[in-house]
């Protein structure tokens, strides 16, 4: 009688683990760029910095994961996107301090590994360092059966980024009488979820292939809507204009977001009715009879980041974006007074 235990009988594969590697190989290649000093496969990625282009190079890192919208992922069958929410949740935070994304990391953990799943998971990703021009150079797919449930992962990211140090963006030039320019979200991004799920599918039962018609999709279509990449854009425009402060709107929205970038002293007060709030923040407020401050105090409303410009130069960066094919809108203006935001909603 044979009692010896292997490592696939207690639940992992490494087979599976070798077949991921070889399937992602091509997509992750993709994404190189001039500083990636290693393949795939070793222990650790290595990227060189381009040290003639910066006389004093800072490093800015971040790392998030996209949260309960991979359970809207696991509803719909979808999984193309979900890696480069992961990226974006990286990238658009790092960009905040005017920072170039250069490397990107990956996790994903599930219960019971499926390498054509995984793999589409990492495109995703791919996809996402691509248009953000950063290069994925390592990771790690860990399989943990017992921990998650059959056809469940998780995914998170982290991303490191390059600025030079007299140029690094924080907010500490901001004054009073500066305005505030929205650049226009994708939809939900990757936050808020725990709450879209409570109203659409607890409260009022939706399904994810429901046909919702203020929407124009399907509410899984919708919902599963990729986080918008603003790297391209952003390192764009602090190419041209002076850019006193960047807030990327995720969760907490706007009254926890907006304010990360304000000096000591100062706040803003704040327009909404200029604001295209998208169709998915209209329809959840309506079905789950929420307040309009509760809104923007826990998603983006369709501004998903916001910049901070001296008034002189408001006009010049709203005409570039528009140029740019953008629909920036001013939101707000900097104001001397103590405590949050004021967002007025006429």
């Amino acid at each position: 009688m044979n009692n010896k235990l292997t490592y696939k009988e207690a639940g992992v594969d490494v087979h599976k683990g070798y077949k991921t590697v070889k399937l992602i190989k091509e997509s992750v290649k993709k994404t190189f760029t001039k500083g990636v000093l290693s393949d795939i496969g070793g222990f650790g990625g290595m990227f060189a910095i381009d040290k003639d282009s910066y006389e004093e190079p800072i490093l800015v890192s971040g790392t998030d994961g996209v949260g309960t919208k991979l359970m809207i992922a696991f509803m719909t069958d979808k999984h193309d996107t979900i890696g480069e929410d992961a990226v974006a949740m990286c990238v658009n935070d790092v960009i905040c301090q005017g920072a170039k994304p250069l490397f990107f990391l990956d996790y994903i953990a599930t219960g019971k590994l499926d390498p054509s799943k995984a793999a589409t998971i990492v495109k995703g990703i791919s996809n996402g360092c691509i248009k953000s021009g950063c290069a994925l150079i390592g990771g790690e797919t860990a399989e943990m059966p017992g921990l998650y449930s059959d056809g469940e992962y998780d995914v998170a990211g982290f991303c490191v980024g390059i600025v030079d140090k007299k140029k690094i963006i924080n907010g500490s030039t901001i004054k009073e009488g500066d305005i505030l320019i929205g650049i226009p979200s994708s939809g939900i991004h990757s936050n808020g979820y725990s709450l879209v799920r409570k109203i659409f599918f607890d409260h009022k039962h939706y399904n994810v292939n429901d046909y919702v018609e203020e929407l124009g999709s399907t509410l899984g279509e919708a919902l599963i809507t990729p986080t918008r990449l603003y790297p391209e854009l952003i390192m764009d425009l602090i190419s041209k204009f002076k850019i006193k402060g960047m807030s990327n709107v995720t969760g907490g929205g706007f009254y926890e977001n907006i304010p990360r970038m304000f000096p000591e002293g100062l706040t803003a007060d704040i327009e909404t009715k200029n604001i295209n709030v998208l169709p998915i923040f209209k329809l959840m407020q309506k079905e789950g009879n929420i307040d309009i401050d509760e809104m923007y105090g826990t998603f983006n409303m369709g501004i998903g980041m916001v910049l901070a410009v001296d008034k002189n130069d408001a006009d010049k960066v709203v005409e570039y974006l528009k140029s740019k094919n953008e629909n920036p809108v001013k939101i707000g203006v900097m104001v001397k007074r103590e405590g949050g935001l004021d967002i007025c909603h006429n």
